[in-house]
């Protein structure tokens, strides 16, 4: 198939709306492009205990809330230290064990919230995660002592490679001296527990990363990128991604399922509605912005009315969003650099022209 013609075959569920149309292509493109073309769902919702869902993250065998809290919202400046542990707590004693963060969040601020509201044996309940944006093994080694600073902890469960939106990302970050070699060291140190990489632009750079990393015999534990319900219209990591990391049982780790809340200004779904769709894929954890107690109970009030969607269902509510959806426009971290912190602050990335004062972080 032609590039041009595959993209537009790609766009599952694009027959004038029409479901009978919508299925009848889908099953068309998967039988002449294979299963790649057709978004997996989930085989089941995951495991219920008290007002939260529980799945398993890939093949590391560990048990993580199906909803995880989004660490850039929790550092906003709006929000003070106080109103943020508060949130940040109330979503573990709910059951949300999954915290994301990342070394460039607010300037450091999301980390050290996170840190003062995990004492006083919160750490023990949560599987943090958070993300390094330097390519180089000195500038990925500085950047993980601070985030286990900021954190307060010995170990940090999971470290993803952040921003991963240039072809030639993976071969830095796999290349000798590369920040592969510091992540990995400081695993064997007992540093990190697990090692992954996120990236929301194309699902082609997504599949060149997994490919370098095969090429160097390495295998990653999750991956983070967008799943909602423009992405199968348009660039669609549910269909390009998410195939083989189902096949290679790499963790999937869904965000912007909202887009930050891009998405709901087209008016065709509702945050439920887009919680839902992204809990039916197989994803081990969605991971939503929360700053504020009515978005955490919106998160709570979508598992609790969860039931995975069946194929059907999925052709319904994306034949809804094709026409609003097909060239990105509410998918801004595709379409825009809006989103691109590394693009605007390159030095965050390390290399031959970082000075020694930027190395250190924004916010020590």
């Amino acid at each position: 198939m032609k590039r041009r013609e595959f993209l537009k075959t790609a766009a599952i569920c694009g027959a004038a709306g029409s479901l009978p149309a919508a299925l009848a292509q889908e099953k068309t493109m998967a039988k002449e492009n294979g299963s790649k073309n057709q978004i997996p769902l989930a085989t089941s919702a995951g495991t219920r205990k008290g007002d939260m869902l529980y799945r398993t993250l890939g093949r590391t065998g560990e048990k993580v809330s199906a909803i995880g809290m989004g660490g850039f919202h929790i550092g906003h400046p709006e929000l003070t230290d106080d109103e943020s542990i508060r949130l940040i707590r109330s979503a573990i004693d709910r059951g949300i064990t999954f915290m994301d963060n990342s070394w460039d969040y607010n300037e450091g601020q999301s980390e050290m919230r996170m840190g003062k509201a995990l004492k006083d044996g919160y750490r023990q309940k949560v599987f943090l995660m958070t993300k390094i944006d330097g390519r180089t093994k000195e500038t990925a080694e500085r950047q993980i002592e601070t985030c286990l600073e900021r954190l307060q902890t010995d170990h940090i469960d999971l470290v993803q490679h952040h921003e991963v939106l240039r072809f030639d990302d993976p071969d830095r970050i796999f290349a000798e001296g590369g920040s592969n070699e510091a992540v990995v060291d400081a695993k064997k140190a007992g540093k990190i527990r697990y090692i992954g990489f996120t990236g929301h632009k194309d699902p082609h750079i997504h599949l060149y990363m997994l490919k370098v990393a095969a090429d160097h015999g390495f295998h990653f534990d999750t991956v983070q990128m967008p799943l909602n319900v423009m992405d199968a219209h348009f660039r669609s990591f549910g269909q390009m991604v998410l195939p083989e990391l189902v096949k290679q049982e790499i963790g999937v780790l869904g965000m912007k399922s909202m887009g930050d809340s891009v998405i709901l200004k087209s008016k065709v779904v509702s945050p439920i509605e887009c919680l839902h769709y992204a809990l039916s894929l197989p994803t081990s954890v969605v991971i939503t912005g929360i700053d504020k107690p009515e978005i955490l109970d919106q998160a709570f009030e979508a598992v609790k009315t969860f039931q995975p969607m069946k194929r059907e269902q999925i052709a319904q509510l994306l034949a809804k969003t094709k026409e609003v959806a097909v060239a990105g426009k509410y998918e801004l971290f595709k379409t825009s650099s809006h989103f691109d912190s590394t693009a605007k602050l390159p030095y965050w990335l390390g290399g031959d022209t970082l000075s020694v004062q930027k190395l250190a972080p924004p916010s020590a």
